[in-house]
């Protein structure tokens, strides 16, 4: 029977000389709520077990990014996938880049996350010299140590995907340390990845294969392998590769943060570190997930569908357990005339950007003469979730089956019955079930909600937050980076397009023909990733590293007409208007810490 990290946050525990709690502090606040002695922690197995859990306890919960809760970021919505109707979520600040440094959604990250690393970092300072027993044994301290160390990378990962380059503080900083200590520089973004993949390459040493006693979401030779993938490839993109807009980006004494001459190596780096990861750990450990069916397009529709969903399958490699699950209300509709069961607020609406992003069926672009797309009109079309066709709008039929996986579009059957003795048809026009007649707050923004990883059972459950597609994507990315034409890159994004229902490249009967240069094997490879890993809370962070967001997410934003009834809903209308700054490609770091570190210089355009 599958067991779980389980947190126990009543109440801190703070060490003699150690900074954390579970308040919202500054990471260079020096002020403990109450005191339980390293002596009493490390010889008792139930006081480091939670000392432990402390360091996981702020990692983010992907199914909580409503008010941005547990970590979780305004990721969805802050990109072009979609937009919260619901004003207090912070990615509407962010699309309208009316952000400031002295927001609490701007340090909430930064000094929660450095609250963790000093958990880390004490508990790594400590373990050793815990009494060892029959529980307590060498073999245990050493995986635990491990489990710490990973975790403080980690979070460092987190830090300077949001931030940039940040300080890498390797001690616990007492309330009494010297000023010179407290005053940190930010580390070069060089160093920050080389320690994060130093620490991981150590932590892996002792970590298990799998998790012990089938504890899932805890620290993995799997999970660590992947990190250090993530932290190079990172490493080698736009943003920080050469990135000369960036050469503003020093500390006081003129140390520079980001490289500023491309290094086309940094790709091999990152490619090699993904190729690691696959020969090593694929398909044994894991694997892609296929839900097997005799009708390909259902076999692949059920496949992309619930390799979310289905608690610890094979795929996940990093996943946070028993997440409370906010999103599946804000992509469950408003169902007004049905039982509760089936109501929500579908406030997450997808932009019709993204939309038109999914392919045909064919595995064409609907911008394609030869793709079959029909901009008008309406057809009986049956989608693979339904029992019979319906009369739908011609551009949402016949597309490829992520579409149905990813978009719950009008007129369309919900996924649940509930207690319903009939269908449950989402109805987002004005006086619809789901319309703006029914609520101003609990409805969708754009005529569109996003459906992908919406469940039968909203109990809380496993939230993925990295899985194998994204592995072999990020291959053939940095591949194509700097081995053009390698087999590897057809064969790799060959995978993810089989599982997913689309034709392959190949140029075969059936196929579509290989992307004939690396420019266009790059955007074959960006567009793939898009629609993979769509409301995955990729896409956010993607055209931030690229370096296209200001292209990207600025500009006007299309959905349906949600003030019409009948056939005037579908013409695409006016959104918002979005607005996205050369500083917006970094998070600036809070206000306090500036003011507290005279060291600390600031991200450029803050």
């Amino acid at each position: 029977m599958k067991s779980y990290l389980k947190s126990k946050l009543g109440a801190a525990i703070v060490m003699t000389g150690l900074l954390f709690s579970t308040s919202c502090s500054g990471f260079l606040d020096q002020i403990p709520d109450n005191v339980l002695t390293a002596e009493d922690i490390f010889k008792s197995k139930e006081n480091i077990d939670n000392y432990l859990i402390q360091v996981y306890a702020n990692l983010p919960n992907e199914l909580a990014q409503r008010q941005s809760e547990q970590f979780a970021g305004p990721w969805t919505a802050g990109s072009d996938e979609a937009k919260y109707n619901w004003d207090f979520n912070y990615a509407n600040n962010m699309n309208r880049s009316t952000w400031a440094t002295t927001d609490g959604e701007v340090s909430k990250y930064y000094d929660n996350f450095y609250k963790s690393i000093r958990n880390a970092t004490d508990f790594i300072a400590n373990i050793d010299g815990a009494v060892e027993t029959n529980e307590i044994t060498p073999a245990y301290k050493s995986r635990y140590k491990a489990e710490a160390r990973a975790l403080r990378a980690i979070y460092y990962f987190y830090l300077v995907r949001i931030y940039g380059p940040v300080p890498i503080v390797e001690n616990v900083l007492a309330p009494d340390a010297p000023l010179a200590d407290v005053l940190l520089p930010r580390n070069s973004m060089e160093e920050c990845i080389n320690y994060i993949v130093s620490e991981l390459d150590v932590a892996y040493q002792e970590l298990p294969l799998t998790p012990v006693n089938q504890e899932f979401g805890r620290m993995t030779q799997g999970m660590a392998k992947a990190f250090r993938q993530q932290a190079l490839m990172l490493n080698a993109s736009p943003l920080f590769n050469g990135n000369t807009d960036l050469a503003s980006l020093t500390n006081k004494d003129g140390k520079q943060l980001i490289n500023q001459t491309y290094d086309q190596n940094k790709w091999k780096l990152a490619a090699d570190a993904a190729k690691a990861f696959i020969d090593e750990f694929v398909p044994t450990t894991y694997d892609l997930y296929v839900q097997a069916d005799a009708d390909p397009f259902m076999q692949a529709y059920n496949s992309t569908r619930y390799v979310m969903s289905v608690d610890w399958n094979k795929e996940w490699i990093f996943a946070r357990p028993k997440s409370m699950n906010r999103s599946q209300y804000d992509k469950t509709p408003k169902h007004i005339g049905y039982t509760t069961d089936v109501q929500g607020a579908g406030a997450l609406g997808v932009t019709q950007k993204m939309v038109d992003a999914y392919a045909m069926a064919n595995g064409l672009p609907i911008d394609n003469p030869q793709s079959g797309y029909e901009p008008n009109g309406f057809s009986d079309y049956k989608a693979p979730f339904d029992s019979k066709a319906r009369s739908t709008f011609n551009p949402w039929k016949n597309r490829e089956p992520r579409f149905y996986v990813g978009v719950t579009y009008n007129k369309s059957l919900w996924l649940n019955k509930g207690n319903n003795t009939g269908e449950v048809i989402t109805n987002m026009e004005l006086s619809g079930n789901s319309g703006r007649k029914q609520s101003t707050s609990d409805v969708s923004p754009t005529g569109y909600i996003v459906r992908k990883n919406v469940v039968a059972n909203s109990n809380d459950r496993g939230s993925v937050q990295l899985r194998l597609a994204l592995i072999y994507l990020d291959y053939v990315e940095a591949l194509n980076e700097y081995a053009p034409g390698n087999a590897d890159i057809v064969t790799y994004l060959n995978l993810i397009r089989s599982r997913a229902g689309v034709p392959t490249y190949g140029g075969g009967a059936t196929q579509l023909p290989v992307p004939a240069s690396q420019a266009a094997m790059r955007t074959a490879i960006r567009k793939e990733r898009q629609i993979e890993m769509a409301f995955e809370n990729s896409r956010y962070f993607d055209c931030r590293r690229w370096k296209t967001a200001a292209a990207e997410f600025a500009g006007d934003v299309f959905g349906m007409n949600m003030f019409a009834d009948g056939n005037a809903f579908y013409e695409p209308t006016l959104i918002e208007t979005r607005t996205f700054r050369q500083r917006d490609y970094f998070w600036p770091i809070p206000n306090g810490e500036i003011l507290k570190n005279e060291l600390m210089v600031q991200n450029p355009g803050w």
